[in-house]
């Protein structure tokens, strides 16, 4: 096999990605539920993204605490626990695999390929991951709330390639260029191609999050990633 690992990204790639103007509603639901005027908690909710990726924020409710003390507000549990809801509805709303996700994982799996995944993603993502149809096609799944470290620190890399057993040189790095991931792969040795699906707007993303300048190898669908390990 040209190569023995495909180490996946999850929004964007796995999964469609994150819908910024819709999670900016969100945010304006749960600030309303919190009683926080919406520029406030925005403004505090993403000056935290860092800790909230990295998992120094340890829980979304620990997150929403958070931007409550530092705003001065006084907020009930159930008021906190409504606004964790909201959020976390969200995100296992927009955690549905692409139409030809399943497929080709399972592909992968049946000519015995290593799966990997390596997302930038806050705590609650993990918790949802193990109720989607994903699990049983990976044998290794990197968080960066959990290891405490985001794309694209190379040491989160070769911590999947290390768990996976595989050389960067024989690993495929498939993502959709949020956070100079592909760059990130292609500094510690592996092979990023870029997934870039037509009519999904980044236009509106966040600056962490906006796609990255790339004239590397790129697929306008995961289906097309088999054509590259076959």
């Amino acid at each position: 096999m040209k190569y023995e690992a495909v180490i996946f990204d999850l929004f964007g790639t796995l999964v469609p990605a994150l819908p910024y103007r819709e999670y900016r509603l969100v945010l304006g639901r749960m600030a309303s539920t919190l009683s926080i005027p919406v520029d406030d908690f925005n403004r505090i909710w993403f000056e935290t993204s860092q800790e909230r990726n990295t998992g120094v924020m340890l829980t979304i409710e620990a997150n929403i605490e958070h931007v409550c003390k530092e705003l001065g507000t006084r907020t009930g549990d159930d008021e906190i626990r409504r606004a964790m809801r909201i959020r976390i509805d969200f995100v296992t709303r927009i955690m549905q695999p692409r139409p030809d996700a399943i497929e080709v994982l399972s592909r992968l799996k049946s000519q015995g390929f290593k799966i990997g995944l390596i997302s930038n993603c806050s705590a609650d993502t993990p918790v949802i991951w193990q109720d989607t149809p994903f699990v049983p096609f990976f044998d290794v799944t990197i968080f960066s709330s959990s290891v405490g470290m985001k794309k694209p620190d190379p040491r989160i890399y070769s911590l999947a390639m290390g768990q996976l057993g595989v050389k960067p040189e024989d690993c495929l790095y498939v993502g959709d260029g949020a956070s100079q991931e592909l760059a990130g792969a292609a500094r510690v040795g592996m092979n990023p191609v870029l997934i870039k699906v037509l009519d999904e707007d980044f236009d509106d993303a966040l600056p962490e999050d906006a796609r990255e300048e790339w004239d590397g190898p790129t697929v306008s669908s995961l289906t097309a990633v088999l054509s590259l390990v076959e």
